[in-house]
């Protein structure tokens, strides 16, 4: 069961212009529902407590993941959902995995599972959760991802793992597909990928055509390792993105990211194109093995936005 993420709009932000908080929601399934048409074959929101550099200052919004998915998932029909990715050191894995089987029956069987080590020091420090060493939390990360498989699949769970446990847990009632597709986000080539090669059903790389042909590269190699066929595993890149028809319309583009004051940092790493230089650029990925990419764009309040990015993107990756 592979990742259902070839073509997933991420949505990072919920500081909207002109939309309140008695908006905001009826604005996500706005956005929502626009990916959905346009051929997306997933949203997905992300698991963090006050936001994140370099997406906006830490007192900007930010919704509990999980809930939002929820409410959108009601709103919604085709398109599949989930977090990218949660983070282990405060989701407790039996819970994580029964708040995701919960999505996925909102959703009728819509719901996929993302997973990673944490990274975000000052969130943990802010909101009372430890921040053990990266070696405890990828401990932490291998038992939740035997944990909610076995929750999702077994008619009771018992994992004895290193960090977390669990010792007869039901899970009922379970996913509607049998199981549920788990995402492990991150490039650590050691670790989480091999982690991604023993458990997972997709995975989110990050960096550009070179480095994804190395990552992919190290993942085969786990593959070939723990006896896994790569093909099993749903391959994505993480892009942010402004598209606009002409070369007009992308300098204005570019021009509105600095008019609203978004982070240096965040309009450099920003590819900001025309559909054809989108398109090559998505092509240089898929050369080396890339099959899908999780996109935010600084400008999803604009409809339009969405629609050309998934008029572009749609039929050459989830067609």
């Amino acid at each position: 069961m592979r990742a259902p993420v070839q073509l997933d709009l991420h949505l990072p932000n919920f500081n909207y212009p002109g939309i309140g908080p008695e908006a905001v929601f009826d604005k996500l399934v706005d956005i929502a529902t626009a990916a959905e048409a346009a051929g997306c074959s997933a949203v997905t929101l992300m698991d963090h407590y006050h936001q994140i550099p370099p997406v906006g200052p830490p007192q900007n919004w930010m919704f509990e993941g999980n809930t939002m998915l929820a409410g959108i998932a009601a709103r919604t029909k085709t398109i599949n959902l989930g977090l990218l990715v949660g983070g282990v050191t405060y989701r407790n894995p039996a819970q994580h995995a029964k708040i995701t089987t919960t999505l996925d029956i909102i959703s009728g069987g819509r719901a996929f599972h993302g997973i990673g080590a944490g990274w975000f020091e000052a969130e943990h420090d802010a909101y009372g959760y430890a921040f053990p060493s990266l070696k405890e939390r990828f401990e932490r990360l291998e038992d939740h991802l035997k944990i909610a498989r076995a929750m999702f699949t077994q008619g009771q769970a018992t994992v004895a793992g290193d960090r977390h446990s669990v010792a007869d847990a039901y899970n009922n009632p379970k996913p509607l597909r049998g199981d549920i597709p788990i995402l492990v986000g991150g490039s650590g080539e050691k670790k989480t990928l091999r982690m991604v090669a023993q458990y997972a059903d997709g995975c989110n790389l990050f960096g550009d055509a070179e480095r994804a042909e190395h990552l992919l590269g190290v993942l085969a190699g786990h593959c070939e390792t723990v006896g896994r066929d790569p093909a099993e595993i749903t391959k994505t890149a993480m892009m942010s993105l402004a598209v606009a028809e002409t070369e007009e319309g992308v300098k204005a583009k570019v021009q509105g990211m600095r008019d609203a004051g978004l982070p240096a940092d965040r309009i450099a790493n920003t590819f900001a194109g025309t559909p054809d230089q989108l398109l090559e650029r998505v092509g240089a990925l898929r050369d080396v093995g890339i099959e899908g990419v999780t996109f935010s764009m600084p400008d999803v309040h604009d409809l339009d936005a969405i629609a050309l990015a998934g008029a572009t993107l749609a039929p050459v990756l989830n067609p």
